[in-house]
């Protein structure tokens, strides 16, 4: 599985990092409008083609896989043009801004034949499975809570009237889409669909800083926490009526399950590598592998109910983008 990367942030250096520790996977290629950050990421892994030329990179024959990590509104654009070329393709989360463009790119990778994933840690996090197996012992759910609060590095610059691309409504930026995009598959990975979903977002000069999720299930309610203004303990809770469940960190890597059952206590970890997308690019190598297209297939229906999910919660709360436009 050999692999080209756009991008040169920081989840581009963990996305080297955790395919470092996969035998089936080697990055190729790097890509960069800049020369300089190009050449600084190439020799930073030891990759050996860099590129500033979109079009020479997506031709680049040697490639399997091109890995899009650029800013959320380029995702569409990039996931396009890579399927074109007949490249397979890994996408950073959010997928794209609008449900009509994921839909025309789904439907381009089932034409061709080709893999299209998006790099959501939750679904494929060892610890969200097991918790997902022992909701069971709490009895019927009653509430769900989840906080994942992580004041950016950008927001300074942002309240200095500086317009970084993860406060930008022309990006597709914002803390639902960059923060709170998690906690909304992990509750849709635990609780499917919900009836109801509304947001409640802090809104700085067109863009939500932070917000809360809402989500109406029969019989419960979830409420998700997603901030990039301000930063408090991230913890998420599972209450039923007969225990409780207990992940005393962002739902984004779900380090630890703790179950509160029965009168006792466990807790579980079944995830010895810290690196979160060690475990969605191990998944994505096997599926590639045994040309697993129909498993590809199900996880891209979850993506389209997400992002839709997503779409409906943004627009109906007024956190408008570029995109939607188009």
């Amino acid at each position: 599985m050999k692999i080209g990367t756009v991008g040169t942030g920081f989840i581009v250096d963990t996305f080297m990092e955790a395919a470092a520790q996969i035998p089936g996977i080697q990055v190729e290629a790097v890509y960069s409008r800049t020369a300089e950050k190009a050449k600084a990421l190439g020799d930073k892994y030891d990759i050996p083609r860099r590129y500033t030329d979109r079009d020479a990179f997506l031709s680049d024959g040697g490639l399997d896989f091109i890995y899009v990590a650029s800013p959320n509104s380029l995702h569409y654009g990039w996931c396009r043009d890579a399927l074109a070329a007949g490249r397979n393709v890994i996408c950073e989360k959010p997928f794209v801004t609008t449900s009509a463009q994921l839909k025309e790119l789904v439907q381009t990778a089932r034409q061709k034949g080709l893999f299209l994933f998006e790099a959501i840690t939750v679904p494929h996090l060892p610890n969200f499975r097991l918790l997902r197996s022992r909701l069971g012992e709490i009895g019927d759910i009653k509430l769900c809570q989840m906080n994942f609060s992580q004041y950016s590095s950008r927001y300074a610059a942002f309240k200095r009237g500086e317009n970084p691309n993860v406060f930008s409504p022309a990006f597709s930026g914002g803390a639902l889409m960059d923060i709170n995009y998690y906690n909304l598959y992990f509750a849709y990975g635990l609780f499917g669909r919900p009836r109801a979903i509304r947001y409640f977002p802090n809104m700085e000069e067109g863009i939500d800083t932070s917000g809360v999720l809402v989500l109406q299930y029969d019989g419960f309610v979830c409420s998700a926490v997603g901030c990039k203004d301000s930063k408090s303990r991230n913890l998420s809770q599972i209450q039923g009526d007969g225990g409780w469940i207990v992940v005393p960190e962002e739902t984004s890597r779900c380090v630890e399950v703790q179950v509160f059952a029965g009168g006792k206590e466990a807790s579980y970890n079944q995830q010895p590598v810290p690196n979160a997308l060690y475990y969605e690019l191990t998944d994505f190598c096997a599926m590639f592998e045994a040309g697993d297209l129909a498993g590809c297939h199900r996880l891209l229906e979850d993506s389209l109910a997400v992002t839709a999910l997503v779409e409906e919660a943004r627009l109906a709360a007024g956190v408008a983008f570029a995109d939607d436009k188009a």
